[in-house]
């Protein structure tokens, strides 16, 4: 039986997802963490520790487990555990992305200098320390507006839209506050709506599994994401330069091996390169996707990383789509209501709240969690997003 082992951060939402597609498979479990390791359950499941913050010894620690007993693939949950993914397969001689390309995923001013060397569309960007050096670097990106944000975070946390200099000063310390220090980008800001890639790389080569519309503007100041949809409703034509634009990013980071999500910027026939990471759609977003026979994006990013067959792979036919439920102000969540009543919007197949009753939350660019959500499928993408649009209105939340 081939034996994954699947590195799960403790803040992720995925472990379940990736767990049911290892058994789904018929892979044994392995599930390494930042917690300790916990007495095998009723399925088998077992786990170990690894410090995920420190990947050469994260790394040699599943070395140790192999040598014991014997890892077929190390796949990486979140974007804590790309790294450790990475070097320990070079390590064990498995398919792998380098860990230097990896690395370059994980540090936004790394990633843009990999784009500009290999010529890829992208936002002019520069690179600073103190927040009052942004002023200086605006006639090098453009002038105004620009985007300010932390070279080590994601999923938009302390991402600032700022239009003028002195809105930039304070843009670049509420980054740097919300970062706990350290480097800052700034980027022009660039017109035009959002969508999302996601895809597998085997052997250097680019497949698009899915692009998501993302039909909220994505105007700032700040830069929450909520609802994906797809099939993209862009031409055929833009479609096309989209999936070219994102594997001459891939190759530009050096990635060859393995999921990939990017986001990207488009206006016309126009386009940039936001971010790449060498991991799937964050969140439980990979529930809106199924593949083939109704297999889900965790098995399929299993059967790749185990050498298992692919045939089949194309998206299903229907559209779907995911509505990640915005944090509307800071506090404490108190109840969310109304779920009976969001499910029962035709269209809708699901819906999760992650944070409990009683946690405290935070809206961007301060927060780094969305309050749950909500998946739906319907005929159309149109349909889609009217669904998820209904059920959200059908939700109260309180919070205090």
């Amino acid at each position: 039986m081939a034996r994954v082992l699947l590195l799960v951060p403790s803040a992720t939402y995925r472990a379940a997802d990736f767990v049911a597609a290892a058994k789904a498979i018929g892979a044994e479990i392995v599930v390494a963490s930042d917690v300790p390791p916990v007495i095998p359950d009723a399925t088998g499941t077992r786990s170990i520790a690894i410090p995920l913050d420190e990947p050469e010894a994260a790394a040699r620690a599943i070395v140790e487990l192999d040598g014991r007993r014997g890892v077929d693939a190390v796949v990486a949950l979140d974007d804590r555990g790309v790294l450790v993914a990475a070097r320990a397969a070079a390590h064990l001689g498995l398919p792998h992305n380098s860990p230097e390309a990896v690395g370059r995923t994980r540090d936004k001013e790394a990633m843009r200098d990999a784009l500009a060397s290999g010529e890829v569309p992208q936002p002019r960007y520069a690179a600073f320390n103190d927040p009052a050096d942004v002023v200086g670097l605006l006639e090098a990106i453009g002038g105004g507006p620009c985007v300010v944000k932390p070279v080590g975070l994601s999923a938009s946390q302390g991402v600032i839209r700022a239009d003028d200099a002195v809105a930039a000063i304070a843009a670049a310390e509420r980054a740097q506050t919300i970062a706990g220090g350290g480097r800052l980008l700034v980027e022009e800001y660039v017109a035009g709506s959002e969508v999302a890639v996601e895809g597998l790389l085997r052997d250097s080569t680019l497949e698009v599994l899915a692009v998501f519309d993302k039909p909220d503007p994505m105007e700032g100041p700040y830069f929450e994401e909520t609802i994906y949809v797809t099939p993209s409703r862009l031409p055929g034509p833009v479609l096309d330069q989209i999936s070219r634009a994102t594997a001459d990013a891939c190759a530009s980071i050096g990635l060859t091996e393995g999921p990939i999500h990017a986001e990207l910027r488009v206006d016309g026939i126009r386009l940039w390169i936001l971010e790449v990471a060498a991991r799937s759609i964050g969140g439980l977003c990979a529930r809106a996707l199924r593949f083939g026979a109704g297999i889900s994006l965790e098995e399929v990013i299993l059967r790749h990383a185990l050498g298992m067959s692919l045939d089949g792979l194309e998206r299903e036919a229907m559209a779907s789509g995911v509505m990640m439920i915005p944090i509307s102000r800071a506090g404490t969540l108190r109840a969310v209501g109304g779920r009976d009543g969001a499910l029962a919007v035709q269209g809708i197949v699901g819906l999760e709240i992650t944070i409990p009753p009683g946690r405290a939350v935070a809206p961007l660019p301060d927060g780094d969690r969305y309050l749950g959500f909500v998946f739906a499928r319907a005929s159309t993408p149109a349909e889609v997003e009217g669904a998820l649009r209904a059920a959200h209105a059908a939700l109260t939340i309180t919070i205090t």
